[in-house]
């Protein structure tokens, strides 16, 4: 039996046992599941996966289980036919076999409509939670109406050994204002896989924040499509300690001319850590007027631990303002030196440093009570290392 019969194998029974669903639903499962089973999972000789093995989530066992969230304070708008028309087509499943394994178990779809126009003033926060031995595929789609305004706060958290397999898809309409934020608390033996897709109107303003601190084994897509004088952020930070391995790659595709993209990633590795930043700007060749900056930063603070990045920039057009740049650093002797000289210990001037470092990131995320919580939790994480 070859390797990648062997690994989708595992899946064919779960796949096959599933409840049923509509046809045009079921036609999208098995297409996506046979995609799946071609590509099998990738391997660190796959160039978009070269450092990061997944093969601990292709061995191990967990039985499917359905992912029903907690969605909090969502709009009232029709969502007649949105699966329908927009499942599957913004997060393409051909080329990733996470996206594919993910679409090949649709059921419990979150779906949520902003109707054109409207101004919804409380997040609408969609939980996600998982247990020990259980692998899930969350599924969301959120189409936003043109000139409409949300806010939407996603989160991913459960107890024990578990595989969440989540793909997000994003539809803004022309000129609409969205603020999305993703935060990833996994249980620190859990492995976590999400694809953000987000394919962006005219004019439209989108920002995502990407914030990961648990999970043993992690991986961020996020790919975004900018239309004509679009404005994109795309925000991260990744804080991990002892074994832990997480991977962001991130496509902002400037798509027509005018757009404008800011993006910036900062990681904090500790212990035995591992991390990848992989960074991909694509200026198509009539996206003239495009200005786009990215940026990466790296905290080591252990010999051991160890941080891979990988900033592209693929222009195909001539009047383009693009920049790129990525550091990889400890934390600096001289502000060291400078909080010891005023009377702070070693350990906590170590703390406050690598706390400063995270808040650059934390202080723009635009939801009070979430941004408090990071900023408790990031807080009480470095303060207790620095007992």
């Amino acid at each position: 039996m070859s390797a990648v019969a062997e690994q989708t194998g595992q899946w064919l029974a779960e796949f096959t046992g599933q409840t049923a669903v509509s046809p045009w639903m079921q036609e999208l499962r098995e297409s996506a599941f046979q995609r799946f089973a071609e590509l099998g999972f990738p391997t660190t000789h796959d160039e978009e996966w070269r450092f990061t093995n997944v093969a601990p989530i292709a061995r191990a066992k967990f039985v499917h289980a359905t992912s029903v969230p907690l969605v909090t304070d969502p709009p009232a708008g029709p969502e007649a036919n949105l699966a329908e028309t927009w499942l599957g087509k913004v997060a393409s499943f051909r080329e990733n076999a996470f996206v594919a394994l993910n679409t090949a178990f649709l059921q419990d779809v979150v779906v949520i409509q902003v109707p054109r126009g409207a101004i919804v003033e409380k997040p609408i926060r969609i939980d996600h939670s998982a247990a020990d031995g259980a692998d899930v595929a969350p599924r969301t789609l959120i189409v936003v109406g043109a000139d409409a305004h949300c806010t939407i706060v996603e989160s991913y958290s459960g107890a024990g050994k578990y595989f969440t397999n989540a793909v997000t898809e994003i539809v803004v309409g022309d000129r609409a204002v969205v603020d999305h934020y993703k935060v990833q608390r996994e249980d620190s033996s859990a492995f976590h896989v999400a694809t953000l897709a987000a394919q962006l109107g005219r004019s439209a303003n989108f920002s995502t924040h990407s914030i990961s601190l648990g999970g043993a084994l992690v991986r961020n897509d996020v790919n975004v499509v900018l239309s004509e004088g679009t404005d994109a952020t795309v925000n991260g930070l990744y804080i991990v300690n002892g074994t832990q391995h997480v991977d962001n790659h991130t496509t902002i595709d400037h798509a027509k001319p005018h757009g404008t993209s800011h993006e910036l990633y900062k990681g904090i590795l500790d212990d035995k850590s591992g991390a990848v930043f992989n960074g991909r700007i694509i200026v198509r060749k009539d996206a003239q007027k495009t200005d786009s900056k990215q940026t990466n930063k790296n905290l080591v603070l252990s010999d051991d631990a160890v941080i891979d990045t990988k900033p592209e920039l693929q222009i195909h057009a001539d009047d383009v303002r693009c920049t790129h740049g990525a550091t990889i650093g400890q934390l600096d002797a001289e502000s060291l030196f400078y909080l010891q000289s005023r009377g702070i210990g070693k350990q906590q001037a170590r703390s406050l440093l690598t706390y400063a470092f995270a808040q650059d990131v934390i202080d723009r995320i635009q939801v009070p009570d979430l941004r408090e919580q990071l900023e408790k939790f990031l807080f009480e994480k470095f303060h207790e290392s620095a007992k």
